[in-house]
């Protein structure tokens, strides 16, 4: 399938932003089924950090019977 560029409003922000012809195959290829509902800027806001949170290291010290540090 061709795909080509087409715009699209953000529902977050309301800008004008382009579903380019690559993000478009890359949807496609993992089986997303709707188009982007918000622009580059608003996803990654919306995004969570890069860092993992706290409670996974926890959860593992008391599973294995230790102590959190103080």
């Amino acid at each position: 399938m061709a795909y080509k560029d087409m715009p699209l409003n953000c529902q977050s922000c309301g800008q004008s932003f382009i579903f380019t012809a690559g993000e478009q195959e890359f949807y496609a290829d993992k089986g997303f089924l709707h188009e982007p509902t918000r622009c580059p800027r608003c996803r990654a806001e919306r995004a969570p950090s890069s860092g993992r949170s706290g409670n996974r290291p926890a959860q593992r010290d008391r599973d294995k019977g230790e102590q959190k540090p103080s």
